[in-house]
């Protein structure tokens, strides 16, 4: 069975995180395109010529049946609706991250998909980040002992909020879920939560620090996970110093990396993903283990956002587990908005 997907919205997220992988997966087909857009459709077409492209979601959902596969990749405020009302018309649904712009949405998302039996995944494609997969090889064969602190940043330079061209991520209102906390927050949560699990505590500092700007752009959130290992996330869009990518601590030692995965980049400049060498790190950008004094490179292992949608694609035709549950995006959700409220009160927030 090749799964037909349909994939609503083409703006970065859809031109460079979905499509190229819904076109280039074994067992998917990139078999329809949702945008209104004149200039999306045409690179649309230019790129993927055998690509249907369907104008609306309703007259996508009129077709329901000749779909598999509904991937949402439209502004944060619409995920909820334009998943919830695919479901409501049987198609299993990924939907890009924030799987909803509130906790009690991204819940009922996954209620609505369990009544029905469809699958509901949020794009966490972060999980297959190739110094993600590294630090998971890394605890799980012991080499830096019992983890006890683990830092994760996603940290950038853009002072002048008006470059930013996706003026929803730019706004107050939260209803668009803008700001930085659920943009690379929800990466950087779900990461933490997929290593440690459901954390008990959220404490988080969050603010606006760029002149002109209206939403969140600065964020430190601290889990504390059961077993009492802690995850300190930061993220910000005016770090003129970047800090580690990755600095993970634990009784018998470290690991420490800087820099970024390069699929991101790759994928931005038109690459088609996959192949030999992709996702693959030059040595001198490999992170280190060790202790003061007796630091070794490692390398890091090839990044692969491929390996999602060949987990969605086994999820649909074979009925295994997706990889990342709606569950999943229920909980990055709710660790969102008890951040938010810990921001506000200066408190520490029990979840």
């Amino acid at each position: 069975m090749t799964v037909r997907a349909a994939l609503v919205g083409y703006g970065l997220g859809g031109s460079a995180f979905h499509a190229p992988f819904l076109d280039s997966t074994p067992g998917l087909r990139l078999a329809a395109v949702v945008t209104g857009n004149p200039q999306r459709q045409q690179a649309v077409r230019e790129r993927y010529p055998d690509t249907e492209i369907i104008r609306s979601l309703d007259d996508l959902l009129v077709r329901h049946d000749e779909f598999d596969l509904a991937v949402i990749s439209t502004p944060n405020r619409e995920h909820y609706a334009n998943a919830s009302a695919a479901l409501r018309h049987g198609l299993p649904v990924v939907v890009d991250k924030p799987f909803s712009a509130t906790a009690a949405d991204a819940a009922a998302l996954a209620d609505l998909a369990a009544s029905r039996g469809l699958l509901a995944a949020p794009f966490h494609n972060r999980r297959y980040d190739g110094d993600f997969l590294t630090v998971r090889r890394i605890l799980a064969e012991g080499a830096i002992g019992n983890p006890t602190r683990f830092e994760s940043r996603f940290e950038r330079w853009r002072p002048d909020p008006s470059t930013n061209w996706k003026a929803w991520k730019e706004s107050a209102d939260p209803a668009d879920a803008g700001g930085i906390t659920h943009d690379l927050g929800s990466h950087l949560i779900d990461q933490a939560v997929a290593l440690f699990g459901r954390p008990v505590q959220v404490y988080a500092e969050i603010g606006v620090r760029r002149a002109g700007a209206v939403a969140d752009d600065d964020a430190f959130l601290a889990l504390t996970h059961h077993g009492g290992v802690r995850s300190q996330l930061w993220m910000s869009a005016l770090a003129a110093d970047l800090g580690p990518r990755f600095r993970v601590l634990g009784d018998a030692g470290a690991y420490v990396k800087h820099g970024m995965d390069p699929q991101e980049e790759l994928l931005k400049q038109g690459a088609t993903p996959g192949g030999p060498g992709w996702g693959e790190e030059p040595e001198e950008a490999w992170g280190r283990v060790g202790s003061v004094g007796d630091f070794q490179p490692v390398r890091t292992e090839p990044g692969g956002y491929q390996h999602y949608y060949a987990g969605i694609v086994k999820a649909l035709t074979e009925g295994a587990p997706p990889p990342v549950s709606a569950l999943d995006g229920v909980t990055t959700a709710e660790i969102i908005e008890a951040a938010y409220a810990s921001s506000r009160s200066g408190q520490v927030i029990e979840v």
